[in-house]
């Protein structure tokens, strides 16, 4: 599957800025870290693109519609990581990706959330920042703290570097992300 063509089936089933904006930087995230892991970059990015594509349009069947298209298109690997991206579904993780896929989805979105109710957005946020608002259970409340503590152990990733590479590859694409 090229980039092109998941950028299609996404366009087709969302439509919500908010959404397609975390999609892009859940992309953005997972791109970063295929590259850090010499793993393959396009599929990591499509399948951060991909997480969430059928959420808008099937909430009450994500992402088992997302999953059977990617499995009748021959995208096993993609699919399998994204029926696992939340621990409660009880799926097994099977590969970096799926770990990762886990490990960038909520901690990704939270990250934004912090940006959100800085002046300076994401400049000058600091990991610290990030786990300071963590802890505050009522800031961005719907986020699950045990789903990032989950994916974090998975991959096998110390917090602190982790929100700072998200940061970073945040930063580096805050003017199409507006941030």
């Amino acid at each position: 599957m090229t980039r092109e063509e998941a950028r299609n089936i996404l366009a087709s089933m969302t439509k919500g800025d908010s959404l397609l904006r975390h999609a892009r930087s859940v992309e953005l995230v997972m791109e970063a870290y295929g590259k850090h892991f010499g793993e393959d970059p396009e599929e990591w990015a499509i399948t951060g693109m991909l997480h969430d594509a059928d959420y808008e349009a099937y909430p009450e069947e994500h992402p088992n519609r997302i999953v059977s298209m990617l499995r009748e298109m021959g995208e096993e690997k993609i699919a399998h990581a994204i029926s696992a991206h939340y621990t409660k579904w009880g799926v097994e993780y099977e590969t970096k990706l799926d770990k990762a896929l886990l490990a960038c989805d909520e901690l990704t979105g939270f990250t934004i959330a912090c940006c959100q109710v800085r002046p300076e957005s994401i400049e000058g946020l600091s990991a610290k920042s990030v786990k300071k608002k963590l802890k505050q259970k009522s800031f961005a409340a719907k986020v699950e703290r045990d789903e990032i503590e989950a994916g974090v152990a998975l991959l096998g990733v110390d917090l602190t570097e982790h929100i700072e590479f998200i940061i970073k590859v945040l930063e580096e694409n805050r003017k199409e992300l507006n941030l």
